[in-house]
């Protein structure tokens, strides 16, 4: 709900938003009406004793420094209401204060402001929040303005975290400049430039003076600067061979998907490759973990004959561990009697348009 509260009356100062020249500096004061949501339960002293909304009002005197810092001390008298299931408890109401120090970042010189502070909220007891928020400020005449804010407190020794908002005015000493009125020129005859297009050169809807990188490709998208984009894509490989029944013989059918594999290993010299080997059902299982583990080491002294160093092939013989086909006839048999390998790299690649 605190943080619904904030949001509406954000929302509600964006609506009334106004054009604003700032060149603003000096002391100013202020005096406000204040509404702080409290929720403190047992209260330190009083057992079951809950502190909850305030109204109030309140003084604060500051400086601005430029058109976008300045920094302000805050004094807020409180009135919070109470409720207690202490029936020894009869108040209803309890007065308190607060005492801080904000620094204020107005956003480009203009109305709206960011807030960070430090509170010091004495009620039944002394307790110290930090504080953010925002707020919006309309100035009337170069010296008063209407400020409205809101802002979440976070308690430091107690662990509350309640929401306020503020409405009031405000005095900026000193004379303020502002936008000086328009002054009236005498007419002269209009001239109408001759629109010039920008040079493209690579067509690719960056201008010459602002292209970084000349003569992109047409196909590739690009950036702000005209240079080529990319971005990180999961690329795998695989690579699968089959066997006749009883063998670990690479067949010849076989070597351009090897090659393709060394090509691809080449490319990624970083990488392993794990190869793992299987078989059928049929026979014995001793026997068929013993001739997977030899078909990988087949399919291995292949890569490695086309330059793949030992170190970089893992072999392991699964058996009958993972059939693909479980059901038994020759097809599935022959669909089982395999050496299977995935390489998975992140590759660069360019985006295209």
């Amino acid at each position: 709900m605190k943080l619904k509260s904030l949001t509406i009356a954000l929302a509600l100062a964006a609506t009334s938003a106004s054009s604003f020249a700032a060149e603003k500096e000096g002391f100013f004061i202020g005096a406000f009406g204040d509404y702080y949501d409290a929720s403190w339960e047992n209260v330190r002293g009083s057992a079951g004793t809950n502190v909850d909304d305030s109204t109030g009002w309140g003084l604060e005197l500051g400086y601005r420094f430029s058109d976008y810092w300045s920094a302000r001390l805050e004094y807020a008298d409180m009135d919070f209401d109470i409720s207690s299931s202490n029936p020894a408890m009869t108040a209803t109401s309890l007065e308190g204060d607060r005492l801080g120090v904000d620094a204020l970042y107005h956003i480009n010189g203009g109305p709206f402001y960011g807030i960070v502070g430090l509170k010091n909220v004495d009620a039944m007891e002394s307790l110290t929040f930090a504080n953010v928020g925002a707020g919006y400020q309309h100035y009337f005449t170069d010296n008063f303005a209407f400020n409205a804010e809101t802002s979440i407190f976070q308690g430091l020794d107690r662990g509350y975290t309640d929401v306020g908002a503020k409405l009031g005015l405000s005095y900026l000493f000193g004379n303020q400049s502002s936008s000086a009125a328009p002054v009236e020129a005498a007419p002269v005859a209009a001239v109408v430039p001759v629109a010039v297009a920008p040079t493209d050169s690579d067509n690719d809807n960056i201008p010459d003076a602002d292209d970084q990188c000349a003569n992109t490709p047409m196909t590739d998208a690009v950036d702000g600067t005209g240079c080529t984009l990319y971005e990180d894509r999961e690329v795998t490989k695989s690579l699968l061979i089959t066997f006749p029944n009883n063998t670990a013989k690479v067949s010849q059918k076989y070597l351009d998907d090897i090659d393709a594999a060394v090509a691809f290993l080449n490319e990624h010299p970083g990488t392993e490759v794990l190869l793992e080997g299987h078989t059928s059902a049929v026979g014995k299982a001793d026997y068929n973990k013993w001739l997977s583990k030899k078909r990988a080491d087949s399919v291995a002294a292949r890569l490695i004959e086309d330059g793949i160093e030992k170190e970089r092939i893992i072999t392991v013989g699964l058996g009958e561990e993972r059939l693909k086909n479980e059901a038994n006839t020759a097809a599935a048999h022959a669909e089982n009697r395999r050496v299977e390998a995935h390489v998975t790299v992140i590759e660069r690649v360019k985006v295209k348009r």
